[in-house]
């Protein structure tokens, strides 16, 4: 087999064309193509999406940065919250005791009292009937 032959041709605007392959690669002017300046034109607008897609990039970067500093700030608010909550806690168990024995205190003297007094006028009474 053959190896296929392939010309190049220039023209006057020195612009080449790729010919006998019959490839469809669409370069240079003829065979429905795109020209030069369609070329350009297609390569700054993807040029200009790329700027535009690196810009968005960045600016997303940088919103995730700021997110991950807010959750940081977030993590920390959350364990001072929670160191100060046990600390509250322990400090209502303290208290909660405190009262119980007040409670207790003040429940047997109230008993010791209410038998006291019984306990004298129930002599007043034996006092009183001798």
């Amino acid at each position: 087999m053959a190896p296929a032959v392939m010309a190049v041709t220039v023209t006057g605007s020195m612009v080449g064309r790729v010919e006998g392959l019959g490839l469809g690669l669409g370069l240079g002017m003829g065979g429905g193509g795109e020209t030069a300046a369609e070329l350009k034109k297609r390569n700054e607008a993807l040029e200009a999406e790329l700027r535009e897609s690196r810009e968005r990039e960045e600016r997303m970067r940088k919103e995730l940065e700021r997110a991950v500093q807010r959750l940081r700030i977030a993590e920390e608010a959350e364990e001072r919250l929670c160191s100060q909550l046990g600390e509250l806690e322990a400090e209502a168990v303290e208290q909660a005791r405190d009262y119980h024995a007040r409670i207790r205190s003040l429940t047997a003297q109230l008993l010791f009292l209410q038998t006291s007094s019984s306990s004298a006028a129930a002599a007043a009474v034996a006092a009183g009937t001798s």
